[in-house]
């Protein structure tokens, strides 16, 4: 399985020790972690679920959903941030099983296995985004639920997303995104349809820079999650 930039993991795993650092680089998702959570956890109620991570990195929302009562597995393809992932999951006490593990192998390894199955802030660092679509779609049992979030590509995604968050208001590594592989939600949505994957609610993310306040909208021009379910 070579579904994956080696630049990407490496830039990532230059940074693995300060996942869990609420003031590093790793701020955004810290900060952004209890929407997405909330999102997921109203649409579908975690508690009791088998849920698989995609793309989890240090697992700060794979704990988060174990910690709603979730059985949680947590697969990336960065050994350091899953390392970084497996000791604060010891330290926390919170269950979670990391794997080193491409997602394409594991739908041929445990197809039709999982409750749920989230690949949040991923799909926008990979060659074949769509291939990753269809491998989640195979892990996910008939009717079970799928969680995407990713950037959509448009001037406004790229003045926001690249100029304001990493150049402006440094909030990211500069270098963190790259504009091309931004995804459009028809993209999206056309790779859910070829993945027997049905559409059921989108939701935008937008950010005040002077409250420095997250929250949810039906804005989807620049973030944006999908809640898919199997067919």
């Amino acid at each position: 399985m070579s579904n994956y930039d080696i630049a990407e993991l490496n830039k990532f795993s230059e940074l693995a020790h300060k996942w869990w650092d609420k003031t590093s680089e790793f701020k955004p998702l810290h900060d952004i972690n209890p929407l997405r959570l909330q999102y997921i956890d109203q649409a579908i109620s975690l508690s009791g679920k088998t849920v698989l991570d995609v793309g989890c990195g240090g697992g700060i929302l794979s704990e988060s959903m174990a910690e709603k009562g979730a059985t949680v597995t947590g697969i990336d393809l960065g050994e350091k941030a899953l390392k970084v992932a497996q000791l604060h999951s010891l330290e926390t006490g919170v269950e979670v099983d990391y794997r080193l593990i491409a997602v394409e192998q594991l739908a041929e390894e445990m197809p039709a296995s999982f409750d749920v199955v989230t690949c949040l802030e991923m799909l926008e660092h990979v060659p074949d985004p769509a291939s990753i679509v269809r491998a989640c779609a195979k892990l996910v049992k008939p009717s079970g639920h799928v969680f995407f979030s990713t950037i959509n590509r448009n001037a406004k995604a790229y003045v926001f997303a690249v100029i304001g968050a990493e150049y402006v208001l440094n909030m990211l590594p500069k270098g963190t995104h790259d504009y091309a592989k931004f995804i459009k939600p028809s993209e999206l949505a056309s790779w859910l349809r070829n993945s027997d994957l049905s559409l059921q609610h989108q939701i935008g993310m937008q950010y005040n820079p002077i409250t420095q306040r997250y929250w949810l909208d039906g804005d989807i021009s620049v973030n944006y999650m999908m809640h898919t379910i199997k067919a």
